[in-house]
């Protein structure tokens, strides 16, 4: 049959080629669609981490490594103005905001203290963001 050259064996010879051309082609992409969506589930649920360490406002310890207690006054006040608010955990700094604003009012009382904050973590360009973040009361 698939030596033959009538016009069926052609058309037959063509349609069994590209059905088995394009099986080729969308199974793979199948499988990638259902790993991906796999992946992201389990990346979700691996971004959320509690972060503990001190609260410090992110200009002064970015400027000039201001942080403790002798600096607290001054970063509560920076917090207190709206400026960037982080939490600094083993000499990482992370960037913390609440459902997308800033929780300065809520961090403000804690700048120089340690305490806990749980949240989605993403980085981007070497700046740690803690995200959707909630202050643990223990």
């Amino acid at each position: 049959m698939f030596n033959s050259t009538s016009k069926s064996a052609v058309l037959v010879k063509a349609v069994v080629t590209v059905g088995f051309t394009a099986a080729l082609t969308i199974a793979p992409l199948a499988v990638a669609q259902d790993t991906h969506d796999q992946g992201k589930d389990s990346l979700d649920a691996a971004a959320t981490k509690s972060v503990t360490g001190e609260v410090v406002d992110m200009m002064c310890y970015v400027d000039h490594n201001a942080m403790g207690e002798k600096h607290a006054s001054c970063a509560a006040k920076c917090i207190k103005g709206n400026g960037p608010v982080g939490i600094l955990e083993n000499g990482k700094a992370y960037l913390v905001v609440g459902e997308h604003k800033p929780m300065n009012a809520e961090l403000a009382e804690y700048a120089g203290k340690t305490i806990t904050v749980k949240g989605k973590v993403a980085e981007r360009g070497g700046i740690a963001m803690i995200e959707n973040a909630e202050i643990v009361k223990k």
